[in-house]
């Protein structure tokens, strides 16, 4: 069988395989599913100093910058499960509620097209489905 990667993309996916083999071979069995379970959520301060007004005073707060991260990520496809789920619950952390995370996925509908914004819903829906949290507060 023949090891040799057949494109560019897949022989720089085999060099950082082989990477973090090297670093450490407990990495050669990494999922971006146990990326997820080590830090589900950001504490809210960390997220203002990182994403917030720390560096940008009067600047963006970081549940706006969360929601438009978000609808980045739909706009790409919903093809970042990982990245979206987290962006999720850092979204809530940062204090949106699910009926705003709902509206940004969907106003993305329009750019990024149906299939775009059901997926982000679909990925959306399993992060927040342990969330019981009152949309009217």
């Amino acid at each position: 069988m023949n090891d040799t990667p057949k494109n560019p993309f897949e022989a720089m996916m085999q060099q950082a395989h082989d990477m973090a083999r090297a670093f450490n071979p407990a990495l050669e069995n990494f999922s971006p599913k146990g990326f997820e379970s080590l830090w589900p959520t950001m504490p809210k301060d960390v997220m203002e100093l990182v994403f917030g007004n720390a560096f940008n005073k009067g600047g963006l707060d970081a549940k706006t910058r969360l929601l438009l991260t978000l609808a980045g990520l739909t706009m790409q496809g919903a093809q970042a499960d990982t990245a979206l789920r987290q962006t999720v619950r850092h979204a809530i952390a940062a204090g949106a509620k699910k009926q705003e995370i709902v509206e940004t996925i969907g106003q993305m509908s329009v750019f990024a097209g149906i299939p775009a914004m059901t997926r982000a819903l679909e990925l959306a829906r399993e992060a927040m489905g342990g969330e019981n949290e009152d949309d009217e507060a």
